[in-house]
């Protein structure tokens, strides 16, 4: 394989955890509103510094080459005092990705590439994720697991069980804390491993 094809898959890579760190950037300035969101922080791939590994494209995993993981989506902990809003806190995350995509920063990333993941303030503790249909229940077969939309907007998945270290990437990477304000940008999270 021409090493200029690894290049250009390596910076579509790196190019695509940036989109991510700029719409990490973007949906936490929206949820900034809420007085009963207490914290945001990015964790998963997007929070981390990318890793070489011989990933699942066809030729680039035949040939053994290894290049930048692959973030497939963004996830962000919020901190959420109260689950009343939860629809309002959906329409602003959308808005907030269509207005970046339609404006300056010409953001590419779908409100359903950004996993939100509901917790627990002093606890910690998971409770559900924000859903991305637009009414609750939608009637579609993700609605009937149970507990799902007990809560409006609460999306539960079926034997879905946090890891433990879910929330590790959230000592540094806290985008923002109720009382504090902003605490940094995504785009200041480092990138990649050191070689």
């Amino acid at each position: 394989m021409r090493r200029s094809k690894i290049e250009a898959q390596n910076r579509y890579l790196l190019a695509q955890q940036h989109q991510f760190r700029v719409a990490a950037d973007v949906v936490a300035d929206a949820f900034m509103v809420f007085p009963e969101v207490e914290a945001v922080a990015v964790i998963g791939s997007v929070a981390k510094r990318l890793w070489k590994e011989v990933p699942r494209f066809r030729e680039f995993r035949r040939a053994g080459i290894e290049v930048w993981h692959e973030c497939k989506d963004l996830d962000l902990a919020v901190w959420i005092s109260s689950q009343d809003r939860l629809g309002d806190l959906r329409r602003t995350r959308d808005r907030a990705l269509r207005d970046a995509f339609q404006g300056v920063q010409g953001l590419q990333v779908a409100n359903h590439q950004v996993e939100v993941f509901l917790i627990e303030p002093g606890t910690d503790r998971y409770l559900g994720r924000l859903c991305n249909f637009n009414t609750c229940p939608k009637g579609k077969p993700d609605c009937h697991v149970p507990g799902c939309g007990t809560i409006p907007f609460n999306k539960r998945f079926e034997a879905f069980v946090p890891h433990a270290d879910l929330l590790a990437a959230a000592s540094y990477s806290t985008l923002y804390r109720r009382g504090e304000g902003r605490l940094r940008s995504a785009l200041d999270l480092p990138a990649v491993e050191e070689a």
